[in-house]
């Protein structure tokens, strides 16, 4: 088993996981299906391609820059110009960055580290308007996914870190066990074929992992400071 480490970070990005109508949402970090289906672009798979072999690859996600949420309104009309559609809502996430990771058999892992090397098709962070703006591929390691999410090193942009406290804590967000206490997701891709697209429930567990910050610049408030020492 291996574990594959990609960097997901571009000015703009949208995981949408309940998008309904009108109304096309993001989540706050990466969702399995999103990120399998950037796997599956880079290796040339058709949206019609059974997912069965990279669905059963274990998914993780480090909120290592969160970004901020942005708000987008579009219109459209028809060709004749006639009709016009309803304006739709469409969120992103504006300057974030992630450590996605997916977890199972090593020759699997290792090829799709091949393919976001050489992809065959143009990838993209949820949405075709939202390309990376770095590499995609970090490393495969032999860790667990969880220890590999843990120990990779903090990939936040340097005018990011300057803003943050000497210690942050970054979120984990990561396929749960079904004990009952984790939130469900629909987000487990079955089928990308757009005349029946397909997810199923997920759940998922957050945990968090704090790194030391050398490059803060952020200086710490002490309100009692203004009585004076002792």
């Amino acid at each position: 088993m291996s574990t594959l480490l990609i960097r997901l970070a571009g000015p703009m990005q949208a995981w949408g996981a309940s998008s309904r109508f009108t109304r096309r949402e993001t989540r706050r970090e990466p969702t399995k299906s999103g990120v399998l289906g950037l796997l599956a672009a880079a290796r040339g798979m058709r949206r019609t391609d059974e997912l069965e072999e990279l669905a059963q690859l274990s998914f993780g996600v480090r909120v290592d820059q969160p970004g901020s949420l942005i708000r987008d309104f579009q219109v459209a009309r028809s060709l004749d110009g006639r009709q016009s559609m309803p304006l739709s809502y469409r969120y992103y996430l504006g300057d974030a960055v992630f450590v996605a990771a997916v977890e199972g058999d090593t020759g699997l892992v290792e090829g799709l580290a091949e393919s976001l090397e050489h992809p065959t098709f143009p990838l993209y962070l949820g949405r075709r308007s939202c390309p990376p703006s770095l590499p995609l591929l970090l490393e495969v390691t032999d860790q667990p996914l969880h220890s590999a999410l843990v120990e990779y090193p903090w990939q936040a942009a340097e005018w990011y870190r300057q803003k943050q406290s000497p210690r942050v804590r970054l979120r984990i967000v990561m396929d749960g066990d079904d004990s009952g206490h984790e939130e469900l997701v629909r987000d487990h891709p079955l089928s990308f074929d757009p005349r029946h697209r397909r997810y199923a429930w997920r759940s998922v567990t957050e945990s968090y992992s704090d790194v030391e910050n050398p490059e803060s610049r952020a200086t710490v408030h002490d309100p009692m400071s203004a009585f004076g020492g002792a």
